[in-house]
């Protein structure tokens, strides 16, 4: 049965194409999201972008007809704006002047009509307000994972006997031939081999997708900083990889991504001079608020903002307190060596031959985080790091934000590996209050 989908605000911010994802069916925009789009499409941020590409897209529709009477789709649907009049489709105890109301007046309206109307939100509140006036609501699904059975990026695999961990001891690669073959493997997944026969031997390997596994060759400490367990092994693995030109770091607070990232990335440019540049950029959320109301220069501004990167800088350079005041790093910067920016401030640029490091990605949609992507240049590495269980924007969460979403897609593909990070290392209090609380 064909069904009748309106189409509230934030789902069109969090994907300016949704308006054809919906297949067969009827696609309806209530005149009030319209309105909160005018608001939005001024803004300098990818929210901004966002509201103005649905507004070009709108634009382009209006073209083939009446759009307030209905105008058919590529998918077979049909797309209108709805000038439905809310008068007394809401109970008086709501706020007809509230956009949210006003959208679900339009659905409410619609379902008297016999429709088969679905209301589409991000917004958990409406779509519980939808469900109480019986009206069926849904999330928008699209970019969404089972984040119970995300990809972790390494698991344990038990071999037959302890010869087959000396051999690839010795001759640095062991054939899956040789081995019981999970039944999933993906290019630069991590393998912990344990043997069956009661010994304690163990090895730790990368399938490089060429049917065989590689012994992982010892790391030197990377500007100080060496693996504390397996996990950041494997990450400081892929960060130091150059034939990997997408790593996904994804832990809670404590966990060492952000610091692997950054250590891996100076040594990577100031070291071996792989790449022109480290950037280091983080979202500003919210993402529509401007950096000019804060006093001072720009790097007073973005301080606020960027100090976990700073923190992280201190710790690597081993500043003393009376150094950490002149911020030392700036020669870094000086020397074309670093660069520290808003992510704001990235957006419409090709960056080739760069080692860029996003931190804080899981507040970023997948349509945000395809326009970062979209940005590298020849010989760029793009390293997105972040938690999923601490999320800022509320219209992501731990299953549909950009950073678990592009993890997911991209674990088929040679030129890109993963890690989850479970053991926090910062210390035994953040570690116990990132577990218990």
């Amino acid at each position: 049965m064909k069904k009748t989908f309106v189409i509230d605000t934030n789902v069109l911010l969090h994907d300016p194409k949704a308006i054809f994802r919906f297949e067969e069916n009827d696609v309806v925009i209530p005149i009030w999201v319209v309105e909160e789009i005018d608001k939005f499409k001024r803004e300098v941020t990818e929210i901004g972008r966002s509201a103005r590409e649905v507004s070009r897209e709108l634009d382009k529709l209006r073209l083939k007809g009446q759009i307030a009477k209905g105008v058919e789709l590529e998918t077979g649907g049909i797309l209108s704006i709805s000038m439905e009049i809310v008068d007394d489709s809401l109970p008086p105890t709501l706020n007809e002047k509230k956009a949210d109301n006003l959208i679900l007046g339009v659905a409410l309206s619609l379902k008297k009509k016999k429709q088969k109307v679905v209301l589409v939100s991000k917004d958990t509140n409406l779509r519980i307000k939808a469900n109480a006036l019986e009206i069926e609501a849904q999330d928008y699904e699209r970019g969404k994972i089972h984040f119970e059975e995300f990809y972790s990026g390494w698991k344990s695999l038990k071999v037959r006997s302890s010869s087959l961990i000396d051999k690839i001891y010795t001759e640095r690669k062991l054939s899956l031939s040789e081995i019981e073959k999970p039944e999933q493997i993906h290019p630069n997944q991590f393998f912990l081999l344990e043997s069956l026969d009661g010994t304690s031997k163990s090895a730790l390997c990368r399938y490089d997708n060429d049917g065989a596994l590689t012994l992982l060759e010892d790391i030197k400490p990377v500007w100080g900083i060496s693996p504390r367990n397996k996990e950041q092994r494997f990450a400081l693995d892929l960060l130091l990889n150059d034939k990997i030109s997408l790593v996904t770091l994804v832990g809670k607070a404590g966990t060492g991504k952000t610091l692997l990232a950054i250590a891996s990335g100076l040594y990577k440019v100031a070291d071996e001079k792989s790449y022109k540049k480290l950037l280091v950029t983080r979202p500003i959320f919210p993402m529509g608020r401007e950096l000019g109301f804060l006093p001072g220069e720009l790097e007073e501004k973005l301080r606020p903002w960027m100090q976990p990167i700073f923190d992280n800088l201190e710790l690597l350079l081993h500043l003393t307190d009376t150094q950490k005041k002149t911020t030392p790093y700036k020669e870094l910067t000086e020397h074309g060596i670093l660069q520290i920016e808003a992510l704001t401030y990235i957006r419409g640029r090709s960056i080739p031959n760069e080692y860029i490091i996003v931190d804080e990605a899981q507040n970023l949609t997948p349509h945000e985080v395809k326009t970062i992507l979209t940005r590298a240049g020849e010989r760029t590495k793009v390293v997105l790091t972040g938690d999923p269980y601490q999320i800022d924007n509320p219209y992501v969460d731990a299953s549909s934000n950009g950073l678990t979403y592009v993890a997911e897609k991209f674990k088929e593909l040679p030129i890109a590996g993963h890690i989850t990070l479970t053991k926090g290392e910062r210390s035994n209090l953040a570690e116990a209050a990132a577990n218990m609380l």
